[in-house]
Parts: C-alpha cells; structure tokens; sequence
C-alpha cells in the first residue's frame, strides 16, 4: 500500500461568504499540494462558514452555495490541482423517502472534490440539539457511511456529532474496515473541551482499528470561538500531531505503508488554561469585529479591573492605536482611578480621551430632580451616550466591560455601561478577570515588556463609584463567595436546598438567587460576547424573562 499524507486544513471562514471562503480553499489546497498532500480536509460548513442557522432553510442559500462548490472544483483544476483530493464541508439538501414529493431540505455535508467534479458526498448522520446547537431544526440526518478511495487507502468520512455518539456511521465504518478516518468539525471552543475531544477521538480510533484525523475551524462567529486544535491519534489512542489553537494553520501527516510505524509529526503544546481563555477571548473579539467591518474599538475606562481587562483584550485583537479609552469621571470619581486609566492607556498606546459627565449629568438632573438609585444609573447612562455618539460618529464597535458574576446578579445599569455591540467579558466570572489579569502582566514580563495592567487597577476594591465611598461590596457578597455559588446555581443547576446543604448562609443564598432570578430581563438586552465557559448565558441557558417560580 502506498503512503498517504493528509493535510488538515484549519480556517477561519465567515458565515455567507462563500466567495472568501472558497477562494480560502483553493489558496490552503495549493498550500497543502506544495507540502506534497494526497489529501486536504478542511472543517465542517467551510463553504458556508458556520453556523449558518437558519439561513440552512433558505433555498437561494443552498443554490448559492452549490454553485461556489462546483466554482471551486473548476477553479481547482485551473490552479493546478485537479489531482489533489480535497475534502470540504457545505449545506447540501435531499428529499427523504417519506416526505417524497416535498420540497428538499438541508443536510451539514462533506464533499469530496477531485478532477474538477464533486466525487463524494456525505450527510451528516447524527445531529446535535444540546447546549449552543439547535440541529434538529435546520438538517435532515444523513443515513449512510461514506468510504473514499485515496490513492488505493480507504478513508473513512464523518462529521462532528457523528464521533460523540455511539452506532451510526462510525459503527458501520467498524464493521467494513477502514484504513483511516477523518472527522470535519465545528467544534466551539469551551474550557476543558480539548481533552475530550481527544478522549473521545481516540476511543472512536480503537473501534474502528485505524487512525483518526480531526481537523477543526478556526475564528469567532457571533458568540461562538473556535479554537482549531486540530490533531491525529492513532489506533490505540497516541497523539501523533496536534496543531496549534487560535491560529490558522496546515497540519500535515503521513499514513504510513501498510503494516508500517505511526509518523509522529508537529505536536503544538498544551496552552495554560489562563492563557487559553485569554486567547479565546481576544480570537472570539477579533472575529466579530472584522467579520463586521469594525477596525477599531472605544470603551470607557474606569480605571478598574473589568475595563482595565477588556483594553488589554483589545490592544492585543487590534493594537493599541486602534483602540478609543474614554475616562468619563464624575463627581465622584477619585484621583487614583483617573490616574489608573490614564496610566493604562498609556502602557497600550491607546487613543486615549478625557470627557466629564459633570455638566450633562447636572442638566438632566436639572430637570428630573433625581435621587438615590436613579440619580446612579443616570451617570451610567450618559457614559453610554457619549460612547455609542463617539462609536456613531467615528465608526468604533463599543464594547462592554461587565463580567459574567455582574450579568449573573444585574450589577449594571441598562443602557448604561451595558451599552455596546460586544462583550468580551460576558462569560468569564470576577475572579477569572483577576486570574487573567495577572496572567497578561505575567506574560509581558516573561516576554520583556511592560505588563499592560496597572497593578492598583488589579488590588483595589472594585467600585462603581456612583456615589461616595461605594464599593461593589455594599451591594453583594465577596467575589469570592458569590462566584462559587453563582456557579452551584447557574452552572449546576442546583437549587436553595442544594445550596443550604453543602453550608452556605441561607441570607447569602436567598440574596444571590433572588438576584439572578430577577435578572434575566437584562441579560437578554446584553450584547453578545465570547463563550468559554461550559455554559453561558443566551444560547445555553434559556429561561423564561417572565415567570413566577423561586426556589422554596
């Protein structure tokens, strides 16, 4: 048998492109022959990008993108590479036996292009319906294995879901004997995920007896990231190749002759769980904003630790020249908080500006006479208005600096510093901004350069600073405290008397539940941000706005 060398192409594509994404593909397949491949994968729905929702549903879609693969078969053999066979996710579409006659639906596809023509197809077998995925309602299951015959090796064919649940076409790729498998993904990224997908994908190796190639997208859509982490194991579940997270990237593997040794090829280290979620934040920003046609992005700048975060985050996605920091300070805000701003500002070259809200504040209350809680929330807002006038004016995506613990409770103020069009914070709780905080500044000294956090900005007690002396503390319990519960009770799903039983105060629990509860009209008016976490709010978490249940 003669060696096969299979390339994994990993991209970051863009849903509906469908001529950037497929000129993407000619350019990795002329990548992938130059690295002397018999075989090129590229991820899930590469035509497409991914995922697609509901536009699945749309027939001028799936004509669309029909028309860009047979495009790019042709474009292939223009460029030189009729000979290479190139492996690519799209939406294709069937009509199944017993809805004969209706109009054809969508099926989540790998095509197999070679000598100018589509040679193969494969549908998607299992469909997942759990978590961030709604598969159910946008495809049609597939019902078959799919077996190619590369260079007289027999590779076998799935996508995604097919490998995380038993029987279906893995199962009947056991049964006929296969001499490599290869699953397309679109597998987002969450904390912890990469070693279960090589757990998983090495058990699916031992079952059906030969090795496993994973290739994954890469990128941020919408909420979604993508971390790439592409790999090989093989039959008894050995990591041979691994590509790096975050980055586009060709990895390129030989299947040896058979009855040969595994090649061992590039193995990309592990990355810090830290940093892996520092660099999922700032792919997941980076995606939206370009995807979206945003290059630069404005944020207030408070001088604490959120907003101090979200600028390093967005130095690091874009520069620091491309990055607005506005110090909106009031009345009550203090000298070291403006110092602290400035201070960071200047360590990542941000465009920074100085605008007090006094004078606008004054007028509204002017003419309102407000008090307390509403007096607060108005210094809030007019920082939004002057963010969003700024993003109007100038064309910048404005972010929002909230964390998961203050989405969690409502600590914001609608229409206040909860404006924006991203969030990149959304899903990491308070005391994972102080981890990551430290991990940045740690990073920029072991790479010899400034840390970009002040340091104050990391140690003192967070505040709001709407009113004097306030401190987040005089509102809720310590961060601490309340991320562990917050995590019992979001994350786990366990209820009062879960939590009374494992020893938290009961004031404590009823506050904090009682918080949440009362919060998820907000969180569905928060802008969208990255999800790294097992779950997140919006797609993962779905509970009514209106309901009348509390935990007895």
């Amino acid at each position: 048998m003669a060696q096969l060398r299979i390339a994994l192409a990993q991209i970051d594509t863009c849903v509906g492109d469908l001529e950037a994404n497929t000129c993407a593909v000619v350019e990795w397949a002329r990548r992938a022959a130059d690295a002397g491949a018999d075989l090129v994968v590229f991820p899930e729905m590469t035509v497409t990008g991914y995922p697609i929702e509901d536009l699945a549903l749309r027939a001028s879609f799936r004509r669309g993108a029909e028309a860009a693969l047979v495009r790019t078969a042709g474009e292939l053999v223009a460029a030189g590479l009729g000979d290479l066979a190139v492996l690519v996710g799209t939406v294709g579409e069937k009509t199944t036996q017993e809805h004969a006659g209706a109009p054809a639906r969508p099926t989540n596809q790998a095509v197999l292009l070679q000598h100018g023509s589509v040679q193969a197809r494969y549908d998607k077998h299992h469909l997942p319906n759990y978590g961030v995925f709604d598969e159910f309602r946008i495809f049609t299951p597939g019902d078959t294995a799919c077996v190619l015959d590369i260079r007289g090796r027999r590779v076998g064919v799935v996508i995604c879901e097919d490998i995380w649940q038993d029987g279906g076409p893995v199962s009947q790729l056991a049964a006929d004997g296969i001499d490599l498998l290869v699953v397309l993904n679109g597998s987002p990224f969450e904390e912890g995920k990469g070693h279960l997908r090589t757990d998983l994908a090495a058990r699916r190796a031992r079952e059906v007896r030969a090795p496993l190639a994973y290739v994954n997208m890469v990128g941020g859509q919408d909420d979604l990231v993508f971390d790439g982490g592409s790999f090989v194991v093989t039959d008894d579940g050995t990591v041979v190749a691994r590509a790096p997270q975050f980055v586009e990237h060709l990895l390129v593997w030989d299947l040896a002759t058979d009855g040969g040794p595994a090649r061992t090829a590039e193995i990309a280290p592990a990355l810090d769980a830290d940093e892996e979620i520092y660099r999922a934040i700032v792919t997941g920003l980076t995606g939206y904003a370009r995807k979206n046609g945003f290059t630069s992005v404005v944020l207030g700048l408070s001088g604490g630790i959120d907003s101090a975060l979200v600028a390093a985050i967005s130095a690091d996605a874009f520069g620091g020249k491309n990055v607005v920091g506005v110090s909106l300070p009031s009345r009550y805000s203090s000298d070291h908080s403006k110092d602290d701003a400035a201070d960071l500002a200047q360590r990542i070259g941000a465009d920074y500006r100085v605008q007090p809200i006094a004078p606008m504040v004054d007028a509204f209350e002017g003419q309102l006479g407000l008090e307390g809680v509403a007096a607060e929330n108005l210094q809030a807002r007019v920082r939004g208005m002057i963010l969003m006038a700024l993003s109007n004016a100038e064309g910048h995506l404005v972010l929002a600096t909230g964390n998961k613990s203050e989405l969690a409770v409502g600590y914001s103020t609608i229409y206040g510093d909860a404006v924006g069009g991203y969030a990149p914070l959304k899903d990491v709780d308070k005391s994972r901004v102080w981890a990551l905080s430290r991990w940045r500044n740690r990073a920029a000294v072991d790479a010899g350069q400034i840390p970009p956090i002040p340091e104050s900005s990391i140690t003192k007690p967070p505040s709001a600073e709407l009113r004097p002396g306030q401190v987040d503390q005089d509102s809720l319990p310590p961060y601490d405290l309340l991320d562990e519960v917050l995590d019992a009770y979001v994350e786990n799903a366990e209820g009062r008397a879960e939590l009374l039983a494992r020893g938290f105060d009961p004031a404590v629990v009823d506050k904090v539940l009682s918080l949440v509860d009362r919060a998820e009209w907000k969180r569905r008016q928060y802008p969208v941000g990255p999800k790294v976490t097992a779950l997140a709010f919006g797609r993962d978490r779905r509970l009514p706005i209106t309901t009348r249940w509390r935990e007895p």
